[in-house]
C-alpha cells in the first residue's frame, strides 16, 4: 500500500520548524501534528550521505520500513519527515524498523 507523499517545500519547513524531533542511530524523524486530513510521509537525505545513486537507495529503504511500520494503521493528521542518516544505508533493516517506532514513540506519534 501506498502511503501519502509531502512533496512541497513549505511543508517539509513547517515540519522542521514546528515538529517535534526524535533521533536514532539510522534516522532522524521530525513529526508535526495536523486537524484532520490523513498522514503524509516525507523523505530527505543530504549530500553528505554520498552520491544520488547513495541517497537514493537511502531513501528506498526509510520507504519501505515506513510502509512496514506504518501500512496497516497509519496514525490521522501527523506531518512526517524522515531523515536518512549515513549508518541508514548499511543498518540492518529490523533495526532500522525499530529505530523507525522508537523515534514515533519519542515525538508522541501514536503507532
Amino acid at each position: 500500500m501506498k502511503l501519502p507523499r509531502m512533496k512541497k517545500r513549505r511543508d517539509f519547513l513547517r515540519a522542521a520548524q514546528r515538529g517535534k524531533r526524535a533521533a536514532r542511530p539510522g534516522l532522524v524523524l521530525q513529526a508535526l501534528p495536523e486537524t484532520g486530513g490523513p498522514m503524509r510521509l516525507g523523505f530527505t537525505v543530504t549530500k553528505k550521505v554520498g552520491n544520488a545513486v547513495v541517497r537514493n537507495r537511502t531513501k528506498r529503504r526509510l520507504r519501505e520500513a515506513a510502509r512496514l511500520v506504518l501500512g496497516e494503521s497509519p496514525p490521522q493528521g501527523w506531518d512526517i519527515v524522515l531523515i536518512g542518516r549515513d549508518e541508514t544505508r548499511g543498518r540492518p533493516f529490523v533495526q532500522l524498523q525499530g529505530d523507525l517506532r522508537g523515534a514515533m514513540k519519542q515525538a508522541g506519534v501514536p503507532i
